[in-house]
């Protein structure tokens, strides 16, 4: 029942974004969306969409309970996967702006940080477009 109005929902937005946005912003837009139903269809449970801190520093794309587990979970994707894959876009400077972010969110919601995970979605589009989940993708403590 729901599943249709994602879908009514998805294509408002890609209507008004192909009027407002670049392409490029577009896509990764539409990422969003193929990552959102991907992790509903999973089982998790979409806390937050584009989450920013009120400093305006950094964003975090999705954050999601996955059972008992707080997940932050950034999503890259690629036209193509010619050039590698979308994840390895994710490097060290990346995961400290997602951690420094994700500390200012676990403070402002009374949770712990030590008990949350950081996942990746990549996302390549083709025909069909593939998402693949990355479970613990990196660990706060190591950054």
């Amino acid at each position: 029942m729901t599943s249709w109005l994602y879908r009514l929902a998805d294509a408002a937005r890609d209507r008004a974004r192909r009027r407002a946005w670049p392409e490029e912003q577009a896509s990764g837009r539409k990422a969003e969306d193929l990552a959102h139903r991907y992790l509903r269809k999973q089982g998790f449970t979409i806390a937050a969409r584009n989450y920013r801190p009120r400093s305006g520093a950094g964003e975090i794309d999705l954050i999601a309970w996955d059972g008992d587990t707080l997940v932050f979970i950034e999503v890259k994707s690629r036209a193509t996967g010619d050039f590698g894959t979308p994840d390895q876009a994710v490097d060290r400077e990346k995961q400290a702006r997602l951690v420094r972010v994700a500390r200012e969110y676990a403070r402002r919601t009374g949770r712990e940080l030590s008990k949350a995970r950081f996942d990746i979605i990549s996302v390549v589009f083709g025909e069909p477009p593939s998402v693949r989940l990355i479970r613990d993708a990196f660990l706060p403590e190591s950054l």
